[in-house]
């Protein structure tokens, strides 16, 4: 069996969310559950507008007295800004920790076993001074590790590991139909639900208030899911993000992220459905589309 890969994901920042009251601090704001997370479990959520749009996205995993969020390194001082709005006298404190941290994506054959983890999606646990969690939207996906940044190459060859590039990780995430943050979900027009967040373990409905809650429910019980998130396999070159995917003349969607013959579109489901049932090919550009239903997706 090949070695499985490491991938440091430069793109990646860190937040450490410390302080008495940094669990209730967050459980008002974000998608998931914050009990939830332990020095065993880590969690995906998400931060959305009060109308329930899509703002950041990130993993939530416990190390000694703090909480590190793994979140969109572009847009680190964003998300600081808009969390620090709501810290009011609560007892938290957040720091860009990206300076020591580092995240990396462990993956391929034997990834999770060799950081020392079962291949239960969102499992953690201490790791090479760090912590590592398997994914927890979807084990498949892998192993993420925060790591301090001297030294971690070392460390995980000496663990078993073989080095490979973003882009490789890259692949296999679009491969399996997970969104990349920005890349894939449009800041303060996304819905989480068009976007598998509920299937891919990133909402629960009964933790209580969080902001954007009431769009979220409202979205879910009166079944308004209009578009998904799709992967497709793109015959011709790689369309640009945002690109329009066209059907017999009729824009359906738009492209999001690609590389290396597969990408991510945001498309109408109606005209999924109807290029089932009359056999027309999706276009974007020049190139051909031919959409895939993920094992995990409930469409």
């Amino acid at each position: 069996m090949n070695k499985p890969f490491y991938a440091p994901l430069a793109d990646r920042g860190v937040i450490s969310v410390s302080g008495g009251d940094r669990r209730a601090f967050l459980q008002g704001l974000v998608s998931n559950d914050i009990d939830r997370v332990s020095p065993g479990t880590a969690i995906h959520a998400a931060l959305l507008t009060p109308q329930g749009k899509y703002l950041h996205d990130f993993f939530i995993a416990e190390a000694e007295d703090s909480l590190l969020l793994d979140c969109e390194g572009g847009r680190i001082d964003d998300l600081l800004r808009r969390l620090r709005i709501y810290v009011l006298r609560a007892d938290v404190t957040l720091e860009d920790a990206g300076t020591t941290l580092g995240v990396s994506a462990l993956f391929g054959d034997g990834a999770a076993e060799t950081a020392g983890l079962p291949t239960t999606a969102g499992t953690a646990a201490a790791f090479q001074d760090g912590v590592a969690f398997v994914d927890p939207r979807l084990a498949a996906a892998g192993v993420r590790a925060i790591l301090p940044r001297d030294g971690f190459e070392s460390g995980l060859e000496e663990a078993g590991f073989t080095a490979a590039t973003a882009g490789d990780y890259d692949t296999l995430r679009l491969g399996l139909g997970l969104p990349d943050a920005s890349r894939d979900m449009e800041v303060e027009k996304a819905i989480l639900l068009e976007n598998g967040f509920e299937e891919l373990n990133g909402i629960d409905f009964h933790k209580g208030c969080f902001l954007g809650q009431e769009l979220t429910a409202r979205t879910k019980h009166r079944g308004l899911i209009k578009k998904r998130l799709i992967p497709v396999t793109i015959e011709g070159p790689c369309p640009e993000a945002d690109a329009p995917v066209m059907l017999d003349g009729l824009e359906t969607g738009r492209m999001r992220s690609s590389r290396d013959g597969i990408g991510l579109a945001l498309m109408r489901l109606e005209y999924l459905n109807k290029a089932a049932e009359t056999g027309q090919p999706f276009t974007a550009g020049p190139a051909r589309l031919i959409p895939r239903k993920p094992d995990w997706a409930i469409i």
